[in-house]
Protein backbone atom coordinates (compact mmCIF):
# COMPACT_ATOMS: atom_id res chain seq x y z
CA UNK A 1 0.00 0.00 0.00
CA UNK A 2 1.53 3.82 -0.75
CA UNK A 3 0.05 6.21 1.51
CA UNK A 4 2.21 9.25 3.46
CA UNK A 5 2.61 9.02 7.30
CA UNK A 6 0.56 12.12 8.39
CA UNK A 7 0.20 15.37 5.95
CA UNK A 8 3.59 16.19 6.01
CA UNK A 9 4.87 13.76 4.08
CA UNK A 10 3.13 14.97 1.04
CA UNK A 11 4.84 18.30 1.03
CA UNK A 12 7.20 19.03 -1.97
CA UNK A 13 7.69 16.98 -5.32
CA UNK A 14 5.15 19.37 -7.09
CA UNK A 15 4.89 19.22 -10.78
CA UNK A 16 5.72 21.22 -13.33
CA UNK A 17 3.88 22.77 -15.80
CA UNK A 18 3.81 24.23 -19.53
CA UNK A 19 2.51 28.22 -19.98
CA UNK A 20 0.94 28.51 -23.37
CA UNK A 21 -1.16 31.17 -24.22
CA UNK A 22 0.24 34.03 -22.13
CA UNK A 23 3.47 33.38 -22.97
CA UNK A 24 2.80 33.45 -26.88
CA UNK A 25 5.02 36.12 -28.00
CA UNK A 26 8.07 34.52 -25.92
CA UNK A 27 10.64 32.57 -27.89
CA UNK A 28 11.54 29.93 -25.38
CA UNK A 29 9.82 26.92 -23.32
CA UNK A 30 8.23 28.47 -19.71
CA UNK A 31 7.50 25.91 -17.50
CA UNK A 32 5.78 26.98 -14.20
CA UNK A 33 6.45 25.36 -10.71
CA UNK A 34 3.37 24.34 -9.35
CA UNK A 35 3.54 25.39 -5.99
CA UNK A 36 -0.14 24.88 -4.47
CA UNK A 37 -0.34 21.28 -4.75
CA UNK A 38 1.63 21.39 -1.24
CA UNK A 39 -0.91 20.73 0.95
CA UNK A 40 -1.32 24.14 2.59
CA UNK A 41 -1.22 25.30 -0.83
CA UNK A 42 1.38 26.83 -1.12
CA UNK A 43 5.57 27.15 -1.48
CA UNK A 44 5.63 28.09 2.12
CA UNK A 45 5.14 24.94 3.31
CA UNK A 46 8.48 23.68 2.66
CA UNK A 47 10.28 25.85 4.41
CA UNK A 48 7.65 25.70 7.80
CA UNK A 49 8.39 22.14 7.71
CA UNK A 50 12.43 22.76 7.39
CA UNK A 51 11.89 25.49 10.50
CA UNK A 52 9.92 23.61 12.72
CA UNK A 53 12.32 20.58 12.64
CA UNK A 54 15.39 22.47 13.32
CA UNK A 55 13.98 24.62 15.83
CA UNK A 56 12.73 20.83 17.36
CA UNK A 57 16.31 19.36 17.18
CA UNK A 58 18.46 22.38 18.77
CA UNK A 59 16.36 22.92 21.80
CA UNK A 60 14.21 26.14 20.62
CA UNK A 61 11.01 24.56 20.10
CA UNK A 62 10.12 22.47 23.01
CA UNK A 63 7.15 20.08 23.61
CA UNK A 64 3.76 21.93 24.16
CA UNK A 65 4.99 25.08 22.80
CA UNK A 66 3.46 28.25 20.63
CA UNK A 67 4.89 28.98 17.84
CA UNK A 68 4.90 32.59 16.99
CA UNK A 69 5.52 34.49 13.91
CA UNK A 70 4.51 37.18 12.02
CA UNK A 71 3.35 36.16 8.01
CA UNK A 72 1.52 37.50 5.21
CA UNK A 73 -0.48 33.83 5.66
CA UNK A 74 0.95 31.09 3.28
CA UNK A 75 3.79 30.65 5.92
CA UNK A 76 1.53 30.56 8.83
CA UNK A 77 -0.57 28.05 7.07
CA UNK A 78 2.03 26.28 6.49
CA UNK A 79 3.33 26.07 10.22
CA UNK A 80 -0.07 25.54 11.35
CA UNK A 81 -0.41 22.07 9.37
CA UNK A 82 3.39 21.10 10.99
CA UNK A 83 2.02 22.37 14.39
CA UNK A 84 -1.38 20.39 14.12
CA UNK A 85 0.43 17.03 13.55
CA UNK A 86 3.30 17.79 15.74
CA UNK A 87 1.11 19.04 18.92
CA UNK A 88 2.05 23.13 19.18
CA UNK A 89 0.22 25.82 19.62
CA UNK A 90 0.07 29.11 16.54
CA UNK A 91 0.45 32.48 17.52
CA UNK A 92 0.22 34.61 13.81
CA UNK A 93 0.51 37.93 13.36
CA UNK A 94 -0.70 39.05 9.71
CA UNK A 95 -0.90 42.93 8.83
CA UNK A 96 -4.34 44.42 7.48
CA UNK A 97 -3.73 44.63 4.24
CA UNK A 98 -4.23 40.50 3.87
CA UNK A 99 -6.96 39.08 2.34
CA UNK A 100 -9.34 38.11 4.97
CA UNK A 101 -9.46 34.37 3.32
CA UNK A 102 -5.94 34.05 4.86
CA UNK A 103 -7.22 35.14 8.19
CA UNK A 104 -9.77 33.27 8.42
CA UNK A 105 -7.41 29.83 7.18
CA UNK A 106 -5.61 30.72 9.72
CA UNK A 107 -8.13 30.75 12.30
CA UNK A 108 -10.01 27.53 10.63
CA UNK A 109 -6.76 25.04 11.38
CA UNK A 110 -6.92 26.36 15.29
CA UNK A 111 -4.39 29.44 15.17
CA UNK A 112 -4.97 32.67 17.08
CA UNK A 113 -4.41 35.80 14.45
CA UNK A 114 -3.70 39.16 15.52
CA UNK A 115 -3.88 41.65 13.10
CA UNK A 116 -1.53 45.02 12.91
CA UNK A 117 -1.57 48.19 10.44
CA UNK A 118 0.53 47.93 7.21
CA UNK A 119 0.78 51.60 6.84
CA UNK A 120 3.47 52.16 10.00
CA UNK A 121 7.40 51.83 9.95
CA UNK A 122 8.69 48.36 10.69
CA UNK A 123 10.69 49.49 13.68
CA UNK A 124 7.02 50.90 15.01
CA UNK A 125 5.64 48.49 18.05
CA UNK A 126 2.58 48.37 16.34
CA UNK A 127 4.24 46.48 12.73
CA UNK A 128 3.75 43.33 12.31
CA UNK A 129 7.67 42.96 12.81
CA UNK A 130 7.19 44.34 16.32
CA UNK A 131 4.26 42.74 17.19
CA UNK A 132 5.47 39.32 16.30
CA UNK A 133 8.85 39.90 18.32
CA UNK A 134 7.57 41.27 21.51
CA UNK A 135 4.90 38.22 21.80
CA UNK A 136 7.49 36.13 21.26
CA UNK A 137 9.62 37.56 24.52
CA UNK A 138 6.15 37.52 26.58
CA UNK A 139 4.62 34.36 25.39
CA UNK A 140 6.20 31.18 28.01
CA UNK A 141 7.47 28.14 26.44
CA UNK A 142 6.98 30.03 22.76
CA UNK A 143 9.52 30.13 19.74
CA UNK A 144 9.57 33.19 17.55
CA UNK A 145 10.11 32.00 13.85
CA UNK A 146 11.44 34.68 12.16
CA UNK A 147 11.46 33.52 8.60
CA UNK A 148 13.10 36.85 7.49
CA UNK A 149 16.27 36.13 8.98
CA UNK A 150 15.85 32.38 9.68
CA UNK A 151 18.42 30.27 7.66
CA UNK A 152 16.50 26.87 7.98
CA UNK A 153 14.42 28.84 5.04
CA UNK A 154 16.72 28.98 2.43
CA UNK A 155 17.87 25.65 3.57
CA UNK A 156 15.12 24.54 2.60
CA UNK A 157 14.57 25.67 -0.71
CA UNK A 158 18.37 24.01 -1.31
CA UNK A 159 17.35 20.99 -0.10
CA UNK A 160 13.91 20.26 -1.94
CA UNK A 161 12.92 22.78 -4.53
CA UNK A 162 16.07 23.63 -6.00
CA UNK A 163 16.85 19.58 -6.65
CA UNK A 164 13.12 19.13 -8.16
CA UNK A 165 13.47 21.27 -10.81
CA UNK A 166 17.05 20.63 -11.37
CA UNK A 167 15.59 16.94 -12.02
CA UNK A 168 12.50 18.07 -13.43
CA UNK A 169 14.09 20.07 -16.33
CA UNK A 170 16.57 17.44 -16.74
CA UNK A 171 19.45 19.82 -16.32
CA UNK A 172 18.36 22.00 -19.14
CA UNK A 173 17.18 25.35 -16.83
CA UNK A 174 18.25 28.36 -18.23
CA UNK A 175 16.58 30.91 -16.20
CA UNK A 176 14.81 30.68 -12.94
CA UNK A 177 12.03 33.73 -11.87
CA UNK A 178 10.25 34.02 -8.64
CA UNK A 179 8.69 36.67 -6.73
CA UNK A 180 10.82 37.88 -3.64
CA UNK A 181 9.18 38.89 -0.12
CA UNK A 182 11.76 37.04 2.95
CA UNK A 183 14.26 35.61 0.56
CA UNK A 184 14.45 32.21 1.36
CA UNK A 185 12.81 30.53 -2.00
CA UNK A 186 14.75 32.64 -4.21
CA UNK A 187 18.48 32.41 -2.65
CA UNK A 188 17.76 28.36 -1.94
CA UNK A 189 17.15 27.54 -5.11
CA UNK A 190 19.53 29.83 -6.69
CA UNK A 191 22.59 28.46 -4.96
CA UNK A 192 21.04 25.36 -5.81
CA UNK A 193 20.98 25.84 -9.68
CA UNK A 194 23.96 27.80 -10.07
CA UNK A 195 26.26 24.91 -8.08
CA UNK A 196 24.55 22.48 -10.74
CA UNK A 197 25.39 25.74 -13.58
CA UNK A 198 26.93 29.19 -12.82
CA UNK A 199 25.08 30.39 -16.13
CA UNK A 200 21.94 29.85 -15.07
CA UNK A 201 20.13 33.38 -14.70
CA UNK A 202 17.82 34.07 -11.40
CA UNK A 203 15.36 36.48 -11.75
CA UNK A 204 13.12 38.17 -8.54
CA UNK A 205 9.67 40.22 -9.25
CA UNK A 206 10.07 42.89 -6.77
CA UNK A 207 6.90 45.51 -6.34
CA UNK A 208 6.85 49.21 -6.46
CA UNK A 209 7.13 50.12 -2.70
CA UNK A 210 9.71 47.52 -2.28
CA UNK A 211 13.38 48.40 -1.76
CA UNK A 212 14.94 45.38 -3.21
CA UNK A 213 15.20 46.47 -7.35
CA UNK A 214 17.30 49.32 -6.22
CA UNK A 215 18.86 47.61 -3.41
CA UNK A 216 20.15 44.96 -5.57
CA UNK A 217 21.14 47.60 -8.44
CA UNK A 218 22.83 50.49 -6.42
CA UNK A 219 23.74 49.14 -2.62
CA UNK A 220 21.99 52.28 -1.29
CA UNK A 221 18.46 50.79 0.84
CA UNK A 222 16.30 53.63 -0.12
CA UNK A 223 13.65 54.89 2.00
CA UNK A 224 12.08 57.03 -0.59
CA UNK A 225 11.59 53.51 -2.36
CA UNK A 226 8.72 52.72 0.40
CA UNK A 227 5.17 53.23 0.12
CA UNK A 228 2.21 50.89 0.77
CA UNK A 229 1.21 48.84 -1.67
CA UNK A 230 -1.32 46.39 -2.77
CA UNK A 231 0.52 43.16 -3.85
CA UNK A 232 0.31 40.29 -1.21
CA UNK A 233 2.94 37.92 -0.62
CA UNK A 234 6.69 39.95 -2.02
CA UNK A 235 8.13 42.99 -1.58
CA UNK A 236 9.49 44.50 1.43
CA UNK A 237 10.71 47.44 3.37
CA UNK A 238 13.35 45.97 5.31
CA UNK A 239 16.24 43.88 3.88
CA UNK A 240 15.79 40.26 5.25
CA UNK A 241 19.00 38.04 5.99
CA UNK A 242 17.43 35.03 3.57
CA UNK A 243 17.61 37.37 0.41
CA UNK A 244 21.24 36.70 -0.91
CA UNK A 245 21.31 39.70 -3.69
CA UNK A 246 24.93 37.68 -4.74
CA UNK A 247 23.07 35.07 -6.22
CA UNK A 248 20.42 36.95 -8.14
CA UNK A 249 21.14 38.83 -11.66
CA UNK A 250 18.51 41.62 -11.61
CA UNK A 251 15.08 42.20 -10.39
CA UNK A 252 12.00 43.86 -12.41
CA UNK A 253 9.44 45.70 -10.82
CA UNK A 254 5.47 44.98 -11.26
CA UNK A 255 2.60 47.60 -10.58
CA UNK A 256 -0.38 46.39 -8.46
CA UNK A 257 -2.41 46.92 -10.91
CA UNK A 258 -0.45 44.41 -13.61
CA UNK A 259 -0.01 41.83 -11.13
CA UNK A 260 -3.71 42.01 -9.91
CA UNK A 261 -5.40 41.39 -13.61
CA UNK A 262 -2.70 38.89 -14.53
CA UNK A 263 -3.44 36.72 -11.36
CA UNK A 264 -7.14 37.06 -12.87
CA UNK A 265 -5.81 36.57 -16.93
CA UNK A 266 -3.70 33.19 -15.35
CA UNK A 267 -7.14 31.65 -14.49
CA UNK A 268 -8.77 32.57 -17.80
CA UNK A 269 -5.96 31.80 -20.05
CA UNK A 270 -4.33 28.99 -18.71
CA UNK A 271 -7.11 27.42 -16.00
CA UNK A 272 -4.48 28.26 -13.01
CA UNK A 273 -6.31 29.51 -10.21
CA UNK A 274 -3.41 31.10 -8.30
CA UNK A 275 -2.38 33.78 -5.69
CA UNK A 276 -1.44 37.78 -6.41
CA UNK A 277 2.21 36.93 -6.28
CA UNK A 278 1.94 34.48 -9.38
CA UNK A 279 0.28 37.67 -11.23
CA UNK A 280 3.18 39.72 -10.43
CA UNK A 281 5.32 36.65 -11.68
CA UNK A 282 4.22 36.16 -14.80
CA UNK A 283 3.78 39.85 -16.09
CA UNK A 284 7.02 40.15 -14.92
CA UNK A 285 8.56 37.15 -16.77
CA UNK A 286 6.63 39.04 -19.99
CA UNK A 287 8.56 42.17 -19.15
CA UNK A 288 11.95 40.15 -19.04
CA UNK A 289 10.95 39.27 -22.80
CA UNK A 290 13.93 40.53 -24.24
CA UNK A 291 15.95 38.50 -22.43
CA UNK A 292 15.47 34.93 -23.55
CA UNK A 293 16.61 33.08 -26.68
CA UNK A 294 14.79 29.87 -28.95
CA UNK A 295 16.58 27.33 -26.76
CA UNK A 296 16.16 28.86 -23.15
CA UNK A 297 13.83 26.91 -20.62
CA UNK A 298 12.49 29.42 -18.45
CA UNK A 299 11.26 27.89 -15.06
CA UNK A 300 8.47 30.91 -13.01
CA UNK A 301 7.96 29.22 -9.90
CA UNK A 302 4.22 30.04 -8.30
CA UNK A 303 3.57 30.46 -4.75
CA UNK A 304 0.10 30.16 -3.48
CA UNK A 305 -3.80 29.22 -4.41
CA UNK A 306 -6.21 31.62 -5.65
CA UNK A 307 -8.95 30.61 -2.83
CA UNK A 308 -6.99 32.91 -0.88
CA UNK A 309 -7.85 35.73 -2.50
CA UNK A 310 -11.70 35.60 -3.68
CA UNK A 311 -12.37 38.62 -2.01
CA UNK A 312 -10.34 40.63 -3.95
CA UNK A 313 -8.09 39.62 -7.12
CA UNK A 314 -11.16 37.38 -8.10
CA UNK A 315 -13.61 40.04 -7.49
CA UNK A 316 -14.27 42.20 -9.88
CA UNK A 317 -16.38 45.12 -7.31
CA UNK A 318 -12.68 45.00 -5.51
CA UNK A 319 -10.99 45.25 -9.13
CA UNK A 320 -13.26 48.09 -10.26
CA UNK A 321 -13.21 50.47 -6.81
CA UNK A 322 -9.27 49.79 -7.12
CA UNK A 323 -9.45 51.13 -10.86
CA UNK A 324 -7.75 47.89 -11.95
CA UNK A 325 -10.79 47.04 -14.58
CA UNK A 326 -13.40 49.01 -16.52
Amino acid sequence: MEYAENILGTIGNTPMVKLNKLVEDLPCLVLAKYETFNPGNSVKDRMALKMIEDAEADGRLKAGGTIIEGTSGNTGMGLALAAIVKGYKCIFVMSDKQSKEKMDILRAVGAEVVVCPTDVEPTDPRSYYSVSKRLGDETPNSWYVNQYDNPSNAIAHYESTGPEIWKQTDGKITHFIVGVGTGGTISGVAKYLKEQNPEIKIWGIDTYGSVFKKYHETGEFDEKEIYPYVTEGIGEDILPENVNFNLIDGFTKVTDKDAAVYTQLLAKKEGMFLGNSAGAAIKGLLQLKDKFQKEDVVVVLFHDHGSRYVGKMFNNDWMRKMGYIA
